[in-house]
């Protein structure tokens, strides 16, 4: 079913939309600029996502709904979801949205999920109200987080500055890690202030492991692993630094934390070693082994969009 919008057009009754999670295989810090951080990093999506639902409304408000991952706890005045609905209907002239949000990304864990659920609003929205200009969608996704315009599509990309530059990469294989998740979180602000008391001496460039993954160098991909937040997330919590001792353990081609942490995780060059190593685990954190995605936007429709296919909006 369709609905007639004066301002926006034909929109549809509902959609459906999955944004994934991302990790850091490399994660420079090049000084601060405006108050943030510059950073230089290659980033890539991850078969975990949460789902985005969204249904039109008559008026121009915004509600969304949480659900998994302790994610009902946190309030709509901080969260990025509420907001990127706001800018989304006064930017576009749209109406607002009612929005279920399905969380299987662990919140706190430096994989991006407040960013995922922000560009996944602006993405289930666009679809909702048949908007196409992704100009100002990254534009909009910019405003809302560093890596927020990244999330919107994701996949393979190297980015810059605050994260709101992007250059898109291409990977040829898929890259399997175990994921370990220490308890606790690390504030990504508290996280940057303990780096710059102790700043870590650049070890790679980014620009290294962009060339390692495009041609699909595994080994080279593995000796580019860094993370320079690494350190200050260690200090700041020292579960993260046990996980990464446990990670080193298992034998992987390279190990680290994600964005800020406290994910930790462990890179094999197959799935079956993954598994291996996850079977091998005896710690007491919870695991998961990901792998990484090439991702395209799809403009498929969904006959019934808040059916939630299997697996979708529970742990694993």
């Amino acid at each position: 079913m369709w609905y007639n919008n004066e301002k926006s057009g034909v929109f549809m009754l509902a959609a459906k939309v999955k944004s994934y999670a991302k990790i850091n295989l490399s994660l420079n810090v090049n000084g601060t600029s405006g108050g943030y951080h510059r950073i230089d990093s290659v980033v890539a999506s991850v078969d975990v996502y949460d789902t985005v639902c969204a249904k039109p409304r008559r008026d121009r408000l915004v509600n969304v709904y949480m659900h998994g991952k302790g994610s009902e706890k946190i309030p709509p005045e901080r969260n990025n979801a509420v907001l990127a609905g706001e800018k989304f209907a006064a930017a576009f002239g749209t109406n607002g949205a009612d929005i279920e949000i399905y969380k299987d990304i662990p919140m706190g864990a430096g994989m991006g999920g407040s960013s995922a659920d922000a560009a996944g609003v602006l993405n289930a929205m666009a679809k909702l109200y048949k908007v196409t200009d992704r100009a100002m969608l990254k534009q909009l996704a910019d405003e809302l987080g560093s890596d927020t315009g990244y999330m919107l599509e994701g996949g393979y990309a190297r980015i810059f500055g605050r994260g709101e530059q992007i250059e898109k990469l291409s990977c040829p294989r898929p890259l399997f890690l175990l994921m370990i998740f220490p308890t606790g979180e690390v504030s990504t602000a508290d996280c940057y202030r303990e780096y710059d008391r102790f700043p870590d001496p650049l070890r790679t460039e980014s620009a290294r492991q962009s060339e390692a993954l495009r041609r699909g160098d595994f080994t080279e991909i593995s000796k580019n692993v860094y993370n320079a937040l690494c350190a200050p997330a260690c200090r700041l919590n020292g579960d993260v630094a046990l996980a990464l001792e446990q990670a080193a353990a298992l034998s992987p081609a390279a190990y680290t934390i994600t964005g800020s942490g406290s994910a930790v995780y462990a890179l094999f060059e197959t799935e079956e070693l993954c598994r291996w190593a996850k079977s091998r685990y005896r710690g007491k954190f919870k695991t998961r082994v990901v792998k990484t995605l090439a991702l395209v936007q799809k403009k498929t429709l969904f006959r019934n969009p808040f059916a939630l296919e299997e697996g979708e909006g529970r742990g694993k």
